[in-house]
């Protein structure tokens, strides 16, 4: 048993010189979201725009901001959508290098925020509808006796009976071997499922650093700081 301890004990202290994987992993899963997020707000995809005006917010997703009717009613919404545009653009790409990272999670976790809380909210919380109300994490909250609970169960069930309900007008009249040869239909429920996990990961980095050895700030910090301020 001791010797078991002490192996167990040699190998925790051994896992600090690896703390740099899993902020490394968090940020190459979170960088090509926001490039993206960013990189579909802009005109960058037209053909007819050029420029610095390529990187500016399509008037689209600035009348969508600015709309309180079909959009998010938002004050300011040009200065708002381009604000977003620099904020998840480039702060995708500098999570993906590791620089300047927990100084780029705040604005981006703002973001976050206003996504769910704008966008999401109203949707409850699953990105996806389950189908399965026995195995749907809803159940955990009906164990525990949350009254919405038994709701968001209820809407699997039924969203079930729906899609299956698609499956066969599907198989009577579609090429079913087409139409599901990338994958099966689904219901968007455009919860803030998403909006959730990217904050939580956001606030990982934001406390845990870029990490040790993967990262820019990480040789700058070693660089400049006394050895004991390094991550």
């Amino acid at each position: 048993m001791t010797q078991l301890l002490t192996l167990y004990t040699s190998f925790i202290n051994k896992l600090p010189a690896f703390d740099g994987i899993p902020a490394l992993l968090i940020r190459l899963y979170l960088a090509p979201v926001f490039i993206m997020a960013g990189f579909s707000k802009t005109q960058l995809l037209s053909d007819d725009v050029s420029g610095l005006a390529a990187f500016m917010a399509d008037p689209n997703i600035v009348a969508w901001f600015g709309n309180s009717d079909w959009g998010l009613g938002l004050p300011f919404p040009a200065l708002l959508a381009n604000l977003v545009i620099l904020v998840e653009f480039f702060g995708g790409w500098l999570l993906l290098i590791g620089a300047l990272t927990r100084l780029v999670s705040i604005p981006l976790m703002f973001t976050m925020i206003i996504a769910a809380t704008t966008v999401h909210a109203d949707n409850g919380w699953f990105a996806i509808t389950p189908t399965n109300p026995d195995i749907s994490a809803a159940k955990v909250l009906d164990w525990l006796g949350a009254d919405q609970a038994q709701a968001s169960l209820d809407n699997s069930a039924e969203t079930a009976n729906k899609l299956a309900k698609m499956r066969e007008i599907l198989e009577e009249n579609g090429n079913t071997d087409w139409l599901y040869e990338n994958g099966n239909i689904v219901v968007l429920n455009n919860g803030i499922e998403f909006s959730a996990t990217y904050f939580i990961m956001l606030l990982a980095l934001f406390f845990i650093g870029a990490g040790r050895f993967t990262s820019v700030d990480y040789f700058i910090a070693k660089r400049l700081l006394p050895k004991e301020n390094t991550f």
